[in-house]
């Protein structure tokens, strides 16, 4: 798996071949990267603006800032905005920290003028694009151009920058006519530049209902008309770059996918707050088997470390590249970087519910203090996030997020038939319980997969991948005894340890030996015990 990620094979125009993603050299690789978040479309949450309409998409976002800062200032702000928020050194450290592909999210009012009946294009907007691309080659690694917000909006949410809550893209000549225009243009800009990996035509096009948004999905014969058309306008220009193509519905929705739409796509999709075990993928790589296409997971993430470890490492083992959202945002521990929040932040979050308007000068301030705090150099690094992405150590795995290739008798034993909880591990044979203390129903959020742990009996073992494992990690396990159980802990085929479990033993450790890929076993030899979590910490930070 590690050869595929490496950034190494960032050479030449990505093709699809297959099932498979090759480079210009013919060699298999498999992304994986950031989303620039934020950057050139900003969303309110990662300004810590949740549940709120005014203050939820780029439009919104620009028009609360005019009224506190006034016209002046805010030309001032975006201006240093757009030159800090993503620069060369992100770029750089995303690719030192061994990622192989960045998707750049767009919001098409940064590259076109929103003139009704006429298409002018923004020149300062291509240079911001194009220092990236600049930056990705000089970094090594692929930059995906992906249509976020399109001309008068795809999804009708916020994510897309619409108006009022509709994808006008779809609906209005005058949007569809700039959709396509917009991609002629970045085909003719980046026709031969292979480090451009891929153009990704729309993001999340049509949203579910939602709260009081309209049913839109009558649009969806539209999507598929523009996808058609959009393709033909790039194909007359370029004739190389790969496409990417998402489904309805967040991404989540195959329908779309009845056809191919051209020799040389990936079938591109998206997983928030699932389970992080087979069944995330298993809908697309159906339809992988069926259209002989590869796959990319192209946006995923907001969610715990051990989330993150459970679920990538499991894309890549299916061939299965991996995007994950976003890069940086405002006071988090989800993403590689966490801009602090600026002081008096929440006066301005609380006008945008209807709170007292902060004074200029303070809103002035604050942003100052924003525009400083989110350059590289000030964010707080999360290392933790990368580590689980890769899964390697320092990092945790829940005890039932074991290894599901090649599957039962092999990497799990899968032994039982047994009810199963929010969907999670189904039909993998192995017993999933309810850790002490934790009750299913009070349980909420992204994360609530993480209450459960694995019943192991005598005869049962669970094996768990972990890669770039140092000699003398350190390997330990989180259970509890049911009765008196005999435990032994096996890597690579070698027996490391045994003992003896009751339920007042501590957590088992044992010392692992090198291995860029190496999979550990856990094997219950008689007696039974619950297992939680395993984690591997590197000598250096071993206790």
């Amino acid at each position: 798996m590690l050869e595929k990620l490496d950034r190494q094979r960032v050479s030449g125009f990505l093709k699809a071949q297959g099932q498979k993603l090759i480079n210009g050299r013919g060699e298999e690789i498999l992304l994986a990267g950031w989303g620039l978040g934020n950057w050139l479309l900003c969303e309110g949450y990662m300004w810590l603006a949740f549940d709120n309409r005014v203050f939820d998409r780029p439009r919104n976002i620009e028009e609360t800032l005019r009224d506190l800062t006034g016209s002046l200032y805010t030309k001032h702000f975006w201006k240093e905005f757009r030159k800090r928020y993503i620069t060369r050194e992100d770029i750089l450290r995303m690719a030192a920290l061994g990622y192989n592909s960045v998707r750049i999210p767009i919001n098409w009012r940064i590259l076109m003028e929103d003139e009704p009946g006429a298409l002018v294009l923004k020149e300062d907007g291509f240079d911001l694009l194009e220092d990236c691309v600049n930056w990705c080659e000089e970094s090594g690694v692929y930059a995906i151009l992906d249509m976020h917000g399109a001309p008068g909006g795809q999804t009708g949410d916020n994510i897309d920058d619409s108006r009022d809550n509709l994808p006008r893209l779809l609906t209005d000549k005058d949007y569809w006519d700039k959709g396509i225009a917009l991609w002629e243009e970045l085909a003719r800009r980046y026709k031969g530049r292979w480090i451009v990996g891929a153009y990704d035509l729309l993001n999340e096009p049509i949203r579910t209902v939602r709260y009081d948004y309209p049913d839109i999905d009558y649009t969806l014969p539209a999507l598929v008309r523009f996808y058609e058309e959009a393709i033909a306008a790039i194909r007359k220009i370029d004739p190389d770059h790969l496409l990417s193509i998402e489904g309805h519905h967040w991404a989540t929705d195959p329908t779309v996918f009845f056809k191919r739409y051209d020799d040389n796509m990936l079938i591109h999709f998206h997983r928030y707050g699932c389970p992080p075990d087979i069944s995330a993928y298993q809908t697309f790589t159906t339809l992988r088997e069926k259209f002989d296409v590869p796959l990319w997971l192209g946006e995923s993430g907001e969610n715990s470390n051990e989330w993150y470890a459970a679920l990538y490492p499991l894309g890549f083992s299916l061939d299965i590249g991996v995007n994950v959202w976003p890069w940086k945002k405002m006071q988090c521990a989800t993403s590689p970087y966490s801009v602090k929040k600026p002081a008096h932040w929440d006066a301005l979050l609380a006008y945008t519910k209807g709170g007292v308007k902060p004074p200029k000068d303070q809103a002035i301030a604050m942003l100052d203090e924003y525009l400083e705090n989110m350059k590289l150099e000030n964010c707080i690094e999360n290392p933790g996030v990368t580590d689980a992405v890769f899964r390697r150590p320092p990092c945790s795995l829940r005890a039932t997020d074991f290894d599901q290739l090649p599957g039962k008798g092999v990497s799990f034993s899968g032994t039982r038939e047994e009810p199963c909880f929010f969907g999670y591990q189904r039909d993998s044979g192995m017993a999933i319980r309810v850790e002490k203390g934790k009750v299913p129903a009070q349980e909420t959020g992204w994360d609530r997969w993480g209450i459960y742990a694995l019943d192991l009996t005598r005869g049962e073992f669970a094996v768990y991948s972990f890669y770039g494992v140092e000699g003398g990690s350190v390997l330990r396990l989180f259970l509890t005894g049911v009765e008196e159980a005999r435990l032994c802990i096996e890597q690579d085929g070698t027996r490391l340890a045994v003992f003896d479990i009751n339920a007042q033993s501590a957590a088992p450790q044992v010392l692992l030996n090198a291995a860029l890929e190496s999979r550990i076993t856990v094997r219950v030899e008689k007696g039974s015990l619950l297992l939680s979590k395993l984690e591997v910490l590197p000598p250096h930070k071993a206790v």
